[in-house]
């Protein structure tokens, strides 16, 4: 049976990496990162240029100023050192399903039967190598170690020239020459085995069992298999988390929108980077704001389809904090990306090209921050009579045809381009021809409008668009009509009041008209009222 073989990442000095990472400009500064308000501020950790001035752990922030003047001081994140823990976490993740998160920039990921996916003469090394580019990759340098128990692992891992491998079964003698502080015991206990003689793991691993447990409990039994490089705890894998979060507190207020959307960039960019690397896309964001000097304000922004282009994302910030700003001054922020899959797009050998996924939703984000709520997406035919009736649905592209279909042979085929919204005309009538023992008609072409009795009386002679339509540079439609059939009545909703229907009831008469120029055009006339309009051109 193959040995479990456990990978550790470690990040050292870990508050700094996560300041680091949300703030990369300041990689060249001497930079500390400090705990604590005014006075009693104490440096938690410091950066490679900070320390070579003489600045240490644990000193107060007007001690360090005064070894370092130009010292630039930040204080602890959680928001960052939150969002810093969940990307080190899906580091991990790129490379084995079962990770443990161990605390403070330090996990655990089982890398058993590497050679599959590292092909070589070291598959082990190449995988440490690829775990360290890719928390690099992150933001977050550490260090690797590869042993069979946890603690031969971070061990490995805390030593120079990473990634370092300890070799199966040799956990015991890697531990022995260290010190038992390596053992993390508690306070009370360090101080009883200093009085019993032993300074390193090896003495300790040495001892019986049986003395080691009746004498120091359950915890001298676990520190002892510990000591002789068994893990007493199985490796815990954590649960993904539901959604990726991003944020950091500001070293000082922002009023304006521009500082803050500059600001917003970069962590969006890293949020966005983050759903990258799991292959999903943001189908919802939420942005949660603290306001000076004591508030919230929190917003969520739907998308239309899954997107992870931070340039989207922002626009859709811009414009939901330029029609609702928060209305005081902002100290730190957080976004929240609720994920999703993004739309899968298959290749094709012969067919044509499907769309692509990722630029689809980029751009239907982008006409959704632009159109807003409810005016993006495809038409839909509703069941009723009138053409223009339609409803607004979410876009799903359909897949393109397997097969090119061939050219229709068909002759004298018409399509209609419809006309939205319909052009408003000035139409000239006259009345039918007389019918077999009927006297001719002694009325002349006119405008007059007919009858209700006989609203099929009034046949097209002429049209015009109105001069207000032309003013709206609405199609010119106008001659003489050179050959008119119909009417075909549509009735809708006759049998409800006007209040029941949001359109209100709908009578008109159809006709298709052919004009002097030649131009074939779907008219109608609305009853009572007889106005005219045109909804359409055949071609």
């Amino acid at each position: 049976m193959t040995a479990v073989r456990l990978a550790c990442l470690l990040v050292p000095l870990f508050p700094l990496a996560a300041r680091l990472r949300s703030e990369p400009e300041l990689r060249r500064e001497a930079l500390v990162v400090v705990a604590g308000n005014g006075q009693a501020a104490r440096v938690v950790a410091a950066n490679r240029v900070a320390r070579r001035a003489g600045l240490r752990s644990g000193m107060t922030l007007p001690q360090a100023r005064a070894l370092l003047p130009g010292l630039v001081a930040r204080g602890r994140d959680p928001e960052c050192e939150r969002a810093a823990a969940e990307a080190l976490l899906e580091v991990g993740e790129r490379f084995s399903p079962r990770v443990e998160d161990g605390g403070e920039g330090l996990l655990y990921l089982e890398v058993c039967d590497a050679a599959r996916h590292f092909p070589g003469a070291d598959p082990e090394r190449a995988l440490g190598g690829a775990l360290s580019h890719a928390a690099e990759r992150a933001g977050l340098p550490a260090g690797v170690g590869i042993a069979s128990s946890k603690l031969a692992a971070r061990v490995a891992a805390g030593l120079p020239n990473s990634p370092t491998l300890v070799a199966p079964g040799r956990e015991a003698a890697f531990l022995a020459p260290l010190p038992l502080q390596r053992l993390s015991p508690a306070v009370e206990l360090a101080e009883l085995l200093g009085r019993w003689g032993l300074r390193s793991i090896g003495d300790f691993a040495r001892l019986p069992k049986d003395e080691v447990t009746s004498r120091l409990g359950p915890l001298g039994r676990e520190l002892h298999a510990i000591a002789r490089g068994l893990d007493p705890q199985p490796l815990v894998p954590r649960l993904p988390p539901p959604d990726f979060r991003e944020g950091m507190e500001l070293e000082w207020p922002l009023v304006a929108l521009e500082p803050f959307l500059f600001v917003a960039r970069a962590t969006l960019d890293r949020l966005c980077q983050r759903l990258e690397t799991r292959g999903l896309g943001c189908a919802r964001l939420r942005l949660e704001m603290r306001l000076e000097p004591e508030g919230s304000s929190e917003r969520a922004i739907a998308l239309p389809a899954p997107t992870r282009d931070a340039k989207t994302l922002l626009t859709l910030v811009r414009l939901e904090l330029e029609a609702r700003p928060p209305g005081a001054a902002v100290a730190g922020f957080a976004f929240t990306a609720e994920p999703d899959a993004p739309r899968a797009g298959q290749l094709s050998l012969l067919g044509p090209a499907e769309l692509s996924p990722d630029r689809l939703a980029t751009t239907l984000a982008r006409l959704f921050a632009l159109l807003g709520t409810g005016r993006v997406g495809a038409p839909r035919p509703v069941d009723g009579h009138r053409p223009e009736r339609a409803a607004l649905v979410d876009y799903a592209p359909p897949p393109p045809p397997r097969v090119r279909p061939p050219a229709s042979p068909g002759r004298g085929l018409l399509t209609v381009r419809v006309l939205r919204p319909p052009v408003a005309l000035e139409v000239l009538t006259e009345g039918p021809p007389p019918q077999d023992g009927e006297a001719p008609h002694p009325e002349r072409p006119s405008a007059a409008r007919p009858s209700a009795a006989r609203p099929s009386a009034a046949r097209p002679s002429a049209v015009k668009t109105e001069a207000a339509a032309l003013a709206a540079r609405r199609p010119r439609i106008e001659g003489e009509v050179k050959v008119a059939s119909g009417p075909w009545s549509l009735e809708e909703s006759w049998w409800s009041a006007a209040s029941e229907v949001a359109e209100g009831p709908t009578a008109r008469d159809y006709w298709d008209v052919e004009l002097q120029d030649g131009g074939v055009y779907r008219i109608f006339r609305t009853r009572p009222d007889g106005a005219w309009f045109a909804d359409g051109v055949y071609d």
